[in-house]
């Protein structure tokens, strides 16, 4: 759905061609396409000066000189083991950013310029020098590949947070004696504000307006003390855990072993918000929130973290940002700063790993042209070794880089999976270890699950949010959905829409009974749940334009097939089917979903009835931004739609994406703009009528739209609870302007229930 220009298409076809004519190493084995060397310890969390100009840095020559890949080097020696920890268990750390009585200069010079950090401290004298820029070190040391991650758990009966963080470090250049340990501080007595000034924006001569301030996942951010001022809640009250790191799987591949280290997290919740400061081996602290025991959770949302094969990601860099990557995580970020998220959901495509075709080891199995050869192609020991080495680099790659990094930080995770796999090939040998991998890394990288280690027994698994379903049909595990606490009104259910799906099923009927039963349990305070799915339930349906497609006589897939006319992009690289039939399929409004969708829908509504409860629908994956809505059918020649707040068949289904992917090209988004007002009688039986609202009635810069139902600009999603009527709040942030770091937000309110339960 992406409309790439000629100069990604001929960088493209260059790509092939190197990809076409492998080559083998010293080593006798194929060179990677895409290798992750350890991080530097100072840019743990992901951010290399050298790749990460100041926020407001506006071109010329990069700020920092740029660094090769970090070599081990050797390691400092061993601490005695009785000097890290006091008697009382709390560590024998000094802060990393002390309070200062020095004069700082300002950011600018009398010109209005930027000063670089480097100029700052050359007018300092060598102590104040040496004090900014002293960073913590990790003791024992070890080498990390990616991480810090978090990841959000729930919140159980007892009022006990739970979560996680996960680190991945290279064995060769780590000392594990004693094992990695978390330490993490909190004091309900500290206001989480206390140390933190007002974030500010500043615009710069284009009036693009994307500052930041200093973060505590970013290391250069010690030289700012006196903007930054986040210090570790240290007081006589503070509560000190240290938690050992768990050895969650480890990978054998180039360069050596890796290992995941998982440290479980609780944390009791008190009567207000609270900052909790963390740190790995008595290193550099990071910081992440966790929302009062009676306070709903604030939280964001967003889906395709990645761009599409032909996107020149450059198209996307506004002045001042590394990469294209970068804006919009950016604005999530500086939100982030002004109210803290809890919660960073996760809807899909959270890295994209189309590039696993790339692999040199695969080129015979891709560019075998025989479908029923690629079929029945075999599974070389090599394929099998390049499958793990591609998502292994792939996942630290992306997991430690740019302000995606800074986020998965500093904002506990909550992730579901999305990705589009023809049903014929997933039978097949490659194509079965492809998907197979990929769920488990899924769940290793993204959920801190090693299904080996962790069973399948919901009752003693480690993360209680987990919902078991059927087995899959092409993979070795089960479906993994997850039912989390946003809060004592709101609750939000992760639908595993991928591991038992097929073509003519998206959920199994074991894993649909498990889910409801879930629900039905949730406590009776509950007045939200909110369902996310990849892929919209409530969206246009393009049934035409899927027969079209499916059909042997399209000319543009025969074209496509061929190489003809530029337009071998068209069809995927796996069965020759048309692309954006894959994602046409995969819509729950597709002819082969379209039953299970009702039926699905039919059951939230009995659950909505039943308990009181607003449900509330979330997605992504289309490439742009749009509501949709479900609601009670009115007949008559003067009917009156049913009050939202009165009618349990009212949903909302929210539509995120991308905070980082290209929009759909003009012509797909006014022929769907075009559809969401049609007339859907696929609900009518069950007295339900189904719609788009049009939340776009201005264009991010004030005019007049050209469609008020959908929005293809870059966005993600902040969601709140409203105290005072109750109401959910999704606010969609949508990119301003292309590359600029800044949002509008256009707000859609899910209203409080107040049907009576008859």
């Amino acid at each position: 759905m992406d409309s790439a220009g000629w100069h990604a298409q001929h960088r493209a076809r260059k790509d092939d061609a190197r990809w076409n004519q492998p080559q083998r190493g010293p080593d006798g084995r194929f060179q990677p396409v895409e290798q992750v060397y350890p991080m530097h310890e100072p840019f743990v969390g992901g951010f290399s000066p050298a790749a990460t100009p100041p926020t407001n840095y506006q071109g010329g020559p990069p700020p920092f000189p740029p660094s090769p890949h970090p070599s081990p080097g050797p390691p400092p020696p061993i601490p005695p083991k009785d000097g890290l920890y006091q008697h009382n268990g709390a560590p024998k750390f000094k802060p990393q950013y002390e309070e200062s009585t020095l004069s700082y200069p300002e950011s600018t010079n009398s010109a209005g310029s930027y000063l670089y950090p480097t100029q700052q401290l050359a007018h300092m004298t060598p102590v104040e020098r040496s004090q900014n820029l002293r960073i913590a070190r990790m003791h024992p040391y070890l080498q990390f590949m990616a991480g810090p991650l978090l990841r959000y758990d729930t919140v159980g009966p007892d009022g006990v947070w739970r979560g996680a963080a996960m680190i991945v470090t290279a064995d060769a250049g780590s000392i594990y004696d004693p094992y990695p340990t978390l330490t993490y501080v909190y004091d309900s007595n500290v206001p989480p504000n206390q140390h933190k000034r007002s974030p500010s924006r500043s615009t710069n001569s284009r009036g693009h307006s994307f500052e930041l301030p200093p973060h505590p996942a970013d290391p250069y951010a010690s030289m700012f003390q006196a903007a930054n001022n986040t210090v570790p809640a240290i007081s006589p009250n503070a509560t000190y855990r240290n938690v050992p790191g768990e050895e969650l799987w480890v990978y054998a591949g180039n360069g050596g072993t890796f290992t995941f280290w998982r440290f479980m997290i609780e944390i009791p919740l008190a009567a207000s918000e609270m900052r909790v400061d963390y740190c790995i081996n008595n290193g550099q602290y990071l910081t992440f929130h966790v929302p009062g025991r009676n306070h709903n959770m604030r939280w964001a949302a967003f889906s395709c973290n990645g761009f599409s094969a032909g996107v020149n990601p450059d198209d996307f860099r506004g002045p001042g940002y590394a990469t294209g990557y970068d804006p919009v995580w950016t604005d999530l970020l500086h939100k982030h700063t002004e109210q803290p998220f809890h919660a960073l959901v996760g809807g899909g495509d959270q890295l994209y790993c189309d590039a696993i075709v790339r692999e040199p080891e695969m080129q015979a199995w891709v560019t075998c042209t025989k479908a029923e050869k690629k079929r029945n192609f075999p599974l070389s020991e090599e394929m099998r070794f390049a499958i793990d080495r591609f998502y292994f680099n792939h996942y630290c790659q992306v997991f430690r880089s740019g302000a995606f990094a800074r986020a998965n930080s500093s904002i506990p995770m909550l992730n579901m999976l999305d990705d589009h796999d023809p049903d014929d090939l997933m039978r097949s040998p490659v194509f079965n270890t492809i998907g197979s991998r990929g769920y488990f890394f899924f769940l290793l990288f993204q959920c801190f699950i090693n299904p080996e280690k962790d069973g399948l027994d919901g009752q003693r698994h480690p993360f209680k949010s987990i919902v078991f379903g059927g087995p899959g049909p092409y993979i070795p595990f089960p479906s993994h959905s997850f039912l989390s606490y946003l809060g004592p009104h709101s609750a939000i259910l992760l639908l595993d829409c991928r591991a038992e799906r097929k073509k003519d099923q998206v959920c199994s009927d074991q894993q649909y009974k498990a889910v409801l039963n879930r629900i039905y349990q949730l406590p009776k305070t509950i007045e939200h749940l909110v369902l996310l799915t990849g892929i919209p339930i409530a969206y246009p349906r393009m049934v035409f334009l899927e027969t079209a497609l499916e059909s042997k006589m399209n000319p543009l897939t025969a074209l496509g097939r061929n190489g003809s006319l530029g337009l071998s992009g068209f069809v995927n690289k796996f069965n020759a089917d048309a692309e954006l039939l894959d994602d046409l399929n995969d819509h729950w409004t597709a002819k082969s979903h379209k039953k299970e969708r009702n039926w699905l829908i039919e059951q939230l509504q009995a659950y909505a009835r039943s308990t009181q409860t607003r449900v509330s629908l979330l997605g992504g994956d289309v490439h742009c931004a749009a509501v949709g809505v479900l609601k009670t059918l009115v007949k008559g020649k003067n009917k009156q739609d049913v009050p939202p707040a009165m009618d349990y068949r009212y949903m909302v289904n929210v539509v995120s994406s991308a905070i980082v992917n290209t929009p759909p090209p003009n012509g797909v988004l006014t022929m769907v703009g075009a559809l969401a007002t049609k007339t859907h009688r696929t609900l009518h039986h069950m007295d339900t009528d189904e719609s788009m609202i049009p939340v776009f009635n201005t264009d991010t810069n004030g005019s007049q739209p050209k469609n008020k139902y959908i929005m293809g600009r870059r966005n993600w999603c902040s969601v709140s609870w409203d105290p005072m009527s109750g109401d959910l709040i999704f606010d969609i942030r949508v990119e301003k302007e292309k590359g600029c770091g800044e949002t509008i937000g256009y707000a859609v309110r899910a209203p409080a229930p107040r049907w009576v339960i008859t």
